[in-house]
């Protein structure tokens, strides 16, 4: 398999039974490098429970972002994420709107949403987890993030690209989102716990 191609995963079974979980493939030692976020392969979503019952998702369509991969020493790796709070999507422009409102997001106030890495771990085959600072309303508050490496390949223009697939949770009105309504059967309307969804395409720049 050649250095771009995803490691096959009886080979990672094998070699984790032998050595320990901090272990690193040749291949992706060969990935060092800094990339930058491709938006129109990527995306960043949520998840809120809404009125108790149902789930309610949507996304982000403007964002940048850079990572600095280390495939030979994982923890020297690094990654900063910005997103345009104002092109926010969940399929209903009166609750964008709403969301954009100063009940939540005050758009105005705080155009962007950022996250800056600050530590990076491998946590054995293609598990990694990257802790950094999440910068919302003007608030700064740490956020770790479980990701698996699903792959490197060159695309058919050249680009030498690599793949994420990311997840956490966070408590919105940790970051000041607390505007909810109460329900008359009990419970509100809007979940403070948020799933956040991450599916990250990168191009390699250097």
């Amino acid at each position: 398999m050649g250095i771009f191609g995803r490691k096959n995963t009886t080979d990672t079974t094998s070699t984790t039974a032998t050595a320990p979980t901090a272990a690193v493939s040749p291949e992706l030692a060969a990935l060092t490098g800094t990339y930058t976020i491709d938006p129109a392969h990527t995306t960043i979503g949520f998840v809120a429970r809404h009125a108790m019952v149902t789930n309610v998702k949507g996304g982000f369509q403007e964002f940048e972002g850079t990572l600095h991969l280390d495939g030979g020493d994982p923890a020297k790796s690094s990654a900063v994420i910005e997103v345009r709070m104002d092109s926010i999507d969940t399929g209903s422009s009166d609750r964008d709107t709403h969301l954009k409102s100063s009940d939540f997001f005050k758009t105005d106030e705080f155009p962007t949403m950022t996250f800056r890495s600050t530590k990076a771990e491998a946590l054995g085959g293609d598990d990694y987890r990257i802790t950094g600072d999440l910068s919302l309303l003007g608030v700064t508050k740490p956020l770790s993030i479980d990701l698996e490496f699903n792959g490197a390949a060159r695309d058919p223009f050249g680009n030498e690209r690599v793949g994420f697939e990311g997840k956490t949770e966070i408590l919105r009105s940790e970051w000041g989102l607390t505007w909810n309504a109460a329900l008359e059967t009990g419970g509100v309307l809007v979940s403070d716990k948020i799933k956040l969804a991450f599916d990250i395409s990168a191009i390699k720049q250097a």
